[in-house]
């Protein structure tokens, strides 16, 4: 099933395994375009591209199956965008398994062309089956993975303030809001391959404004104050929109390396809104920033030794990061080598970083209820790492079911076993709950006290509020459409019941395509659950809100401009860490 005239079309998720790709045929995107051979004009004009294919060296590795200059740079390209977040640059693997020519010319083109095509039981999509990808596609990438990985250039400070750009100065900006929206309870909805971000009212369900952003924004971020909302792309192209303006727009942008996934801004007291931070996947690098402007401060390396072997790694990559409610600090996750660092932006001009030794790979996390005890997933270790950001230490390292993916996790009160903090998972059904409640229910503190099942493998998120009795799962990346294209909920009152299965897809009636359901989201009243049916490209997708209540269909928002939407951060909940 060829599309020769399509660009990247139906996207892998930002935190999901990406080994299958969409891949135009090479041959149609030379003709396209003479100038740029292998990269047609839609290419070129997308959002995101992370580094142009002819700045990297092509290695023609011995053993390896032919490819065309055109095929190699077309794949080179659409692995950094699509394949690197899970794989790793250098495709030393993390979330997703190692992918070096060691490995990769071991197994051969037609297993790994099989394995894109179907897919595996531990999260890895059924590209092929699903439609999404021709098998042309599927050839190329399977050939390009047996060749020696091109290594991309390094971004420092120069290449950063080339980017740098305040489009409305500070003092330009208006002190109050421009409208009447609730700011509150806007939603910042990622539009993944088209590279925008859609801002919807919570209340009206009316989209206030489609930006553009970064190309497959990972994360949206409120500030401290709800004022500002800060996206970050694949491609490491940091957005700050403005919501008090009417409409709501961007006013600062850069772009702090070559992929990246991670932003935050400073929320303990008297540094609110100051200070922001923005952590690269490539080069492995962290960079604070002026809160107001984006201006970049200070780049930090994070290049070092593994926990575990004591082993030199050139690619930590920086995941999940999170701002401290007890000190002038932001936890950074660093990926492959399992450190977590507390980096104190009380002072710049002497940094103090603090590292704790966790466990490798260090990929999302989120605050239990007192938001004092970060947890995050180092889940090729089949670990949570917990983080008293407090006293400044590591509390616990609890051992979970195969390849954790909380995203943020879930904060509910457990009947049994007090305040307990929720997991799913890519590999299996299992659903941990760890008990986080070292005053009162010491015994069960950083335990997990619980297992439930899900309709199966290949979830991202769980997700709860302080207001509902409901706990909301998703199998966004479940091989079979039954499963991908529901959610499945639970009543927190009696967790030992049974889950109820919600046919989310067949409520938004997008017509065809994968239709899979993905991320859970409250508005900031806490009675509704607002759900992303992300389709392909040239496809219909949909928002379906759900009442929390009731368990019924409230809305469905459908848009030809909501172009595979994915993530969705509502402003209150989000920048109050409520989860």
């Amino acid at each position: 099933m060829n599309r020769p005239n399509r660009a990247v079309r139906s996207a892998l998720s930002a935190t999901a395994l990406c080994a299958g790709l969409a891949l135009p045929s090479a041959m149609s995107l030379a003709e396209e375009n003479a100038d740029h051979p292998g990269i047609s004009q839609g290419e070129l004009s997308y959002q995101g591209a992370p580094t142009d294919p002819g700045e990297l060296k092509r290695v023609i590795t011995p053993g390896a199956p032919d490819m065309t200059q055109a095929e190699f740079d077309l794949a080179t390209k659409l692995y950094f965008e699509r394949c690197a977040g899970c794989h790793g640059v250098l495709r030393k693997g993390a979330t997703g398994k190692a992918l070096t020519p060691d490995i990769t010319q071991q197994r051969g083109t037609e297993f790994l062309k099989v394995l894109i095509n179907y897919g595996s039981p531990a999260g890895m999509p059924n590209w092929g089956t699903s439609g999404d990808f021709s098998d042309e596609e599927i050839d190329i990438m399977a050939r390009f993975l047996q060749h020696e990985p091109p290594t991309p250039p390094e971004f420092g400070m120069p290449e950063m303030l080339e980017t740098w750009k305040v489009h409305v100065p500070v003092e330009e900006r208006p002190g109050k809001p421009q409208h009447d929206y609730d700011i509150d309870n806007i939603f910042a909805v990622t539009l993944r391959d088209s590279g925008e971000v859609a801002l919807i009212d919570g209340d009206s369900k009316a989209i206030i404004a489609v930006l553009k952003t970064g190309y497959a924004v990972h994360i949206s971020r409120p500030s401290h104050s709800g004022r500002y909302v800060f996206t970050i792309g694949r491609d490491a192209k940091v957005d700050m929109i403005d919501l008090y303006m009417n409409p709501p727009q961007v006013v600062a942008t850069i772009k702090v390396g070559l992929e990246a996934r991670s932003v935050e801004t400073s929320k303990y007291k008297g540094y609110e809104d100051k200070i922001a931070i923005a952590g690269a996947y490539w080069p492995p690098q962290y960079v604070l920033m002026d809160g107001g402007t984006l201006e970049p401060k200070k780049i930090v390396s994070t290049r070092g030794m593994t926990v575990d072997t004591q082993e030199y790694h050139p690619e930590p990559r920086v995941a999940a990061i999170v701002a401290s409610h007890e000190h002038p600090e932001f936890i950074v996750n660093l990926k492959e080598t399992g450190k977590i660092l507390l980096v104190n932006y009380s002072n710049l001009d002497a940094l103090n970083v603090t590292t704790l030794e966790a466990a490798r790979f260090l990929h999302d996390g989120g605050w239990d209820s007192t938001k004092r005890y970060f947890l995050t997933a180092a889940n090729k270790s089949n670990k949570i790492a917990v983080v008293d950001a407090k006293d400044r230490e590591i509390e616990a390292l609890v051992d979970a079911t195969e390849t954790p993916h909380p995203g943020r996790g879930a904060n509910i009160k457990d009947p049994k076993y007090g305040p307990v903090w929720v997991t799913s998972a890519l590999g299996n059904e299992n659903m941990s709950f760890i008990g986080t409640d070292p005053k009162r229910n010491k015994k069960h503190a950083w335990k997990v006290v619980r297992t439930l099942k899900a309709q199966g493998g290949g979830s991202l998120f769980v997700k709860t509020h302080p207001k509902s009795d409901n706990l909301w799962v998703d199998n966004t990346l479940h091989p079979s459409p039954a499963v991908s294209q529901t959610i499945a909920v639970y009543d927190i009152n009696n967790l030992d019941g049974e889950y109820e299965v919600l046919p989310i897809a067949e409520w938004a009636d997008v017509g065809e395509g994968p239709a899979r359901v993905v991320q859970p989201e409250y508005n900031a009243a806490g009675d509704e659950v607002w759900f992303s049916v992300w389709n392909g490209k040239d496809q219909v997708s949909a928002i379906v809100v759900v009442d929390d209540k009731t368990r019924e269909l409230k809305a469905v928002i459908k848009d030809e401009r909501l172009i595979t939407p994915t993530g969705k951060f509502n402003v209150y909940n989000t920048r109050n860490d409520i989860y």
